[in-house]
Parts: structure tokens; C-alpha cells; sequence
């Protein structure tokens, strides 16, 4: 498939550019999944949609306050490092920036603490080493590292955001951008739905850099995936394996589900889901809306259709919803 057909116009001004002040206030867009007409309601409704026995699967990744600016030791230059995903010891994966290409053996100074690059990779990546492990290095990060908001958020990363863009089922910490569509979830919401008879079931997928970087392949099939871990707890698999339709709150959650097939344990995926791609995992998606030829509104039209999901989008855009991170919801099922 060619990549424009999965473009759209969209208003810059329907970018969200911050969290509404209650999360289940946001809009939502119900898009049957083979064919109906659309509807418009809320998120709050959402257990009104859903049907007793369905069980929603929510992401409980954590984002991490992965971006770091320092110094090159030595010369002075600014950096920045963003940290991707942890290897062995103390070394991580990242992705960096700086005036002039990073060199192995460079340091770079952070908040008073010297992180090695140990190794450079194509495409960007590098590997560093950083001076602390454990809870150490969490202390670090909280407080020298930025939370890395989306590069269409355009203000710098303030208190309120370290609490917004979180979900409030993150607690495995390792993402780099948050699972999105769990950002709608209230306690109050999650109490409905559970009185609806909704179950809900966490895995963790640890979202890396590939939610970001745009697809430059004129050819959707020549798009390579990054690789992202996931894990999927023995009693989510029992829930997903009883319920009667499994609803992904998310593309983190619907990949892992289609990837894991439910199954339990520690797995990573690179997988891309493209239309003509058959589900055997996922009954209904709930998510965010998604840039324009992105993967993630690949996966979406895959799930729902390449038309219908085209249709739906002309209408949200027609009808001012909010796009993004930090806007509106749609429900597929």
C-alpha cells in the first residue's frame, strides 16, 4: 500500500496541547466495527457500550523521565540523551543529540553525574553507561530527567504533566511515551465498569522511540518496526482467556495481545499491523486518535477498515474533536 493513503488533513489547532480537566470527560467516538453509523458520546459512558463478560485490557507501563541534557565533558557541547530501554549492568539503549556525533569513550555530564557512550550503532542509536542502578537511578532520574512528551506538545514538561501523562494503572516503569488511550481511566470509571460486570486486565508493553518516528517508506511494507518488550501476567491471560470479548485500551495493548495471542510471560515484538492483517486476539480497540500516516493509524485501519476509519476521522476532524496524547477517544467495536 502507498503511505498517502493513510493521510489526512488536520487543523493544527485540534492538537491537543494539554489534558482536559477530568480524564473521562473527553469526548468519544463509537465506530462499529463492520458496519453502523457513527456515534457521538463520552468517555464516561463507556460502560453503557460495553456488555457484561467483556474484559478491557490496560497497559500498566510507566513513563520514565527519560530525557537527560548535559555537557561533553571536556568541550562543553550541549546534549541530549534519550534513554530507550535498559540492557545488561548499567548500560542502556538510547538515542542521542548534540552539535557534533557522539564518539565512543565520550562522556556527558548530567546533574553533577558522568554518563559514558560505550557504543554507537547505526541509525542513531547508542549505547550508554550510566553511573547508577537500581533505586539509585530512579532517584537520578526524577530528578535530572525530563518526561518526554510528544514533539507536537509544544510546551516544555511542567509538575501537572508528571501526573497527567501517566495512566492511572502505571506502575511498571520503563516506557518512554505513555499508552495513551488508558489516560481517559478514572477509579469512578473503572467502578462502573466493573459494576457493568466489565473485567479489566493489565499487561505491560514499554513503549520505545517507534510510537514517534514517522514512516519515511513510500511503501507501507518496507516500514521496519522498532522492538518493544511486553509482558502479559498469568492471571490477565486467565481473564482473557474467560471473557467473552477482549476489548485493547490502546495499540500497546492490542499489539502485545496479538503478539502474545494471551498467552503468559516475558516476550518482545516487533510486530506491524497493516490492513489485511487478521486479528485473532482483539474484539474491540479503544484509542486515541493517531497522526496522519503514522503505524499507529495503520493499526487502526486495520482493525476497522481503511474507509471506515478515513470516514470516522473526517468526522472528528469536522466536528472539532481533540487529536493526540492529550485528546479525544474512539471506541471500535
Amino acid at each position: 500500500m502507498d503511505l498517502a493513503e493513510f493521510d489526512y488533513q488536520l487543523p493544527e489547532d485540534l492538537i491537543a496541547q494539554g489534558p482536559l480537566p477530568e480524564r473521562d470527560a473527553s469526548r468519544l467516538l463509537v465506530l462499529p466495527r463492520r458496519s453502523g453509523s457513527i456515534d457521538h458520546r463520552l468517555v464516561r459512558e463507556l460502560p453503557g457500550l460495553l456488555a457484561p463478560g467483556d474484559v478491557m485490557v490496560v497497559n500498566d507501563a510507566r513513563v520514565i523521565p527519560a530525557r537527560l541534557h548535559g555537557r561533553k565533558e571536556g568541550t562543553g557541547g550541549k546534549v541530549e540523551l534519550l534513554l530507550v530501554e535498559p540492557l545488561l549492568g548499567a548500560d542502556w539503549l538510547a538515542l542521542g543529540q548534540a552539535s557534533k556525533p557522539l564518539r565512543v569513550g565520550a562522556r556527558v555530564e548530567v546533574l553533577g553525574s558522568r554518563i559514558e557512550i560505550v557504543q554507537v550503532r547505526e541509525g542513531g542509536e547508542l549505547v550508554v553507561r550510566l553511573p547508577l542502578e537500581g533505586d539509585a537511578l530512579w532517584r537520578f532520574l526524577d530528578e535530572a530527567g525530563e518526561l518526554p512528551l510528544p514533539p507536537y506538545i509544544r510546551h516544555a514538561p511542567g509538575p501537572a504533566d508528571r501526573e497527567r501523562y501517566q495512566t492511572i494503572f502505571a506502575r511498571e516503569r520503563g516506557a518512554i511515551a505513555a499508552p495513551t488511550a488508558g489516560l481517559h481511566f478514572t477509579p469512578a470509571l473503572i467502578e462502573a465498569l466493573r459494576g457493568r460486570g466489565v473485567g479489566l486486565a493489565p499487561i505491560t508493553l514499554h513503549v520505545g522511540p517507534g510510537t514517534f518516528l514517522p514512516v519515511r517508506a513510500q511503501r507501507v511494507e518496507d516500514h521496519r518496526m522498532h522492538r518493544e518488550r511486553y509482558f502479559v501476567p498469568e492471571e490477565s491471560a486467565r481473564a482473557i482467556a474467560r471473557a467473552g470479548r477482549v476489548i485493547a485500551v490502546g495499540t500497546t495493548a492490542l499489539r502485545t495481545l496479538e503478539a502474545s495471542q494471551g498467552r503468559p510471560g516475558p516476550g518482545t515484538t516487533d510486530l506491524f499491523i497493516t490492513p489485511g492483517y487478521q486479528f485473532r486476539a482483539v474484539h474491540g480497540l479503544f484509542t486515541n486518535f493517531h497522526l496522519p500516516r503514522s503505524t499507529l493509524l495503520m493499526l487502526v485501519a486495520a482493525f476497522a477498515g481503511l474507509d471506515r476509519t478515513k470516514a470516522a476521522y473526517g468526522e472528528a476532524v469536522a466536528r472539532r474533536y481533540r487529536f493526540f496524547s492529550y485528546g479525544d477517544a474512539m471506541l471500535i467495536a
